[in-house]
């Protein structure tokens, strides 16, 4: 995303700066110009601007840094219908999401140079935030056979994933992560057996059983997983579990981060702030994979989320048309929006005492900037303006129809929310102002 540097500068005054990059939470001011953050400091003050600088006045709201979500599915290329790159970028703004990580299950998959560049170059022309694609693991995500792993990365290619897919072959598996480590690449795998998954659609336990639905073991995920932590240990490349739901997989976590594998994390918010309890009655917007866990599994993941052990809180955004949700629930596709409420969300861990503020912030921001190797998730002096303005205690309710997203399956239909974003700033523009 180029920068117009006759963009006027910004001066965000008057507000409470919180910069994880630097375990940073101060009243202060922050200046934007050029397209980058000149300084984040007490006492800069409207006096101190160059002449023509835009001053908001933040009344004493947070300053953060833009978020980065980690793990998105956009429909395009080949389906349009349930997001595309502006929409979700709309969607993403509203959000405070200044950069989406896109997924590669799209038609046709990314798995070829070329896609990656039309990616990139569609999303120059209609995203108003940045847009970065991961590259497939395996050709047509079949995992079967790698992909060009070093052409896909010289064309722009973040990471290397199978999207919601798992690469049951330990041997394609194995050869992925040697061959990624060559050229330094991350590859973020889906962590579900799915001959464990079988024909189950909600959390293996009581309530499933009483609801009448086949459950998803926990072994599933864990399984997997401890396959990978065995692969990494053979090959020393970079993994990132794409996302964790329950307490035994961050037990085979902590051994591997205790080992010194280059081993990273992620949980989606749905994962955090929900459990298998809030399908009830079949809500099929509650329908996701992996599916929503325990309320012992929330808590766990809310812990190691504080404790550092996983790394990133993600949206899992899955857009779903209504032909697809509205049905019954074992038929109803998996997948919930989740961009643009992700923070809103996050904010309820922060409310109940769970998750301070900063660290909420560092998983959604800086962390996912470290693992990824971009620029973003700091507020540091010549760091871009990516910049988030947020009210934490604004009290609102979910309307749907009011979602950027063209699908609105949220699982957060009418829900009271406490805090919303309300200014978001990318390369020194403001592309979201709430009124």
């Amino acid at each position: 995303m180029l920068v117009d540097r006759r963009r006027p500068p910004i001066l965000l005054a008057n507000a409470r700066i919180i910069d994880p990059s630097r375990d940073l939470d101060i009243a202060g001011d922050v200046l934007i110009a050029d397209g980058v953050i000149r300084e984040a400091r007490r006492g800069i003050g409207a006096a101190g601007v160059p002449d023509g600088t835009e001053v908001v006045d933040c009344h004493g709201r947070v300053v953060a840094p833009g978020l980065i979500d980690m793990r998105a599915f956009i429909g395009e290329p080949g389906a349009g219908h349930r997001e595309t790159l502006a929409s979700a970028s709309q969607a993403a703004a509203a959000g405070g999401v200044t950069t989406i990580v896109c997924q590669p299950d799209t038609t046709p998959v990314i798995d070829d140079p070329a896609i990656v560049d039309f990616v990139l170059r569609r999303a120059r022309d209609t995203a108003i935030v940045h847009v970065h694609p991961m590259a497939a693991l395996t050709k047509g995500m079949k995992g079967k056979e790698m992909t060009e792993i070093g052409l896909l990365k010289a064309a722009g290619a973040l990471a290397f994933t199978d999207g919601d897919r798992s690469v049951t072959n330990a041997q394609v598996m194995r050869r992925a992560l040697t061959y990624a480590s060559d050229f330094d690449a991350l590859i973020v795998h889906h962590t579900e057996d799915p001959d464990l998954v079988g024909e189950g659609v909600m959390n293996e336990g009581e309530f499933a059983a009483r609801l009448g639905l086949m459950g998803v073991p926990r072994a599933a995920e864990t399984i997997m997983l401890e396959r990978d932590v065995r692969l990494l240990e053979l090959t020393g490349g970079r993994y990132h579990a794409a996302s964790l739901t329950c307490a035994e997989s961050l037990e085979v976590l902590k051994r591997a981060k205790d080992h010194g594998l280059a081993i990273t994390a992620s949980a989606s918010i749905n994962h955090l702030t929900l459990n298998d309890n809030d399908i009830g009655p079949y809500r099929t917007f509650l329908k996701l994979a992996p599916p929503l866990r325990s309320e012992e599994d929330r808590v766990a993941l809310a812990a190691a989320i504080d404790s550092g052990l996983i790394d990133v809180i993600m949206s899992d955004h899955n857009p779903q048309d209504v032909e697809t949700k509205r049905l019954p629930f074992a038929e109803a596709e998996p997948g919930a929006i989740g961009i643009e409420t992700m923070l809103s969300a996050g904010l309820r861990l922060v409310h109940s005492g769970e998750l301070s503020l900063i660290k909420l912030l560092k998983a959604l921001s800086t962390r996912p900037a470290e693992i990824l190797g971009l620029p973003g998730g700091s507020l540091r002096s010549g760091a871009p303006a990516d910049v988030v303005v947020i009210d934490p205690d604004m009290p609102w309710i979910l309307d749907p129809t009011e979602l950027k997203s063209k699908c609105k399956n949220t699982p957060f239909d009418e829900a009271k929310m406490q805090g919303r974003v309300v200014r978001t700033i990318v390369v020194g523009r403001t592309v979201y102002e709430y009124v």
